[in-house]
């Protein structure tokens, strides 16, 4: 009989990613990022457990989008009082908080749950060239 391999704590080995966002597209960027964290890029992935590895972001002010999604892409979120719709469209998200929309791009794309979450805790995105993570000795991926 064949057996499934599921691997253990110990034999998951973590690595972290250093990814330039500087005139990327959004989406590509993203997908690529998530198949990281997710772990998906290695061969002992198992979809229920946290095979993934850390991921650093920089230069997320600098991202590029295709088409008129600049002007037509919209943040929603809703309060939950009456008149509590929030609207902020990607051009002024991005002049705001650009690691925001690196952030949901990605966040969007792995599963909901606990899982998500702990996914989630392991991309950390930054706005500019600099990042405090020197002692995790990234290694830089092209994307």
């Amino acid at each position: 009989m064949i057996k499934t391999y599921i691997p253990k704590r110990e034999q998951i080995v973590r690595q972290w990613y250093l990814v330039d966002a500087k005139d990327k597209i959004l989406g590509r960027l993203a997908t690529k990022v998530a198949v990281i964290l997710r772990g998906k890029h290695k061969p002992i992935f198992t979809p229920h457990l946290d095979t993934g590895d850390g991921v650093i972001v920089i230069n997320a002010s600098k991202i590029k989008v295709t088409g008129r999604k600049i002007k037509q892409k919209v943040y929603r979120r809703y309060s939950g009082y009456p008149n509590g719709l929030k609207e902020v469209t990607l051009e002024n998200m991005l002049a705001k908080k650009p690691t925001t929309v690196i952030r949901l791009a990605i966040q969007r794309m792995l599963p909901s749950g606990s899982l998500g979450s702990d996914l989630i805790k392991k991309l950390k995105v930054y706005s500019d060239d600099k990042h405090p993570h020197k002692g995790q000795d990234p290694i830089v991926l092209e994307v």
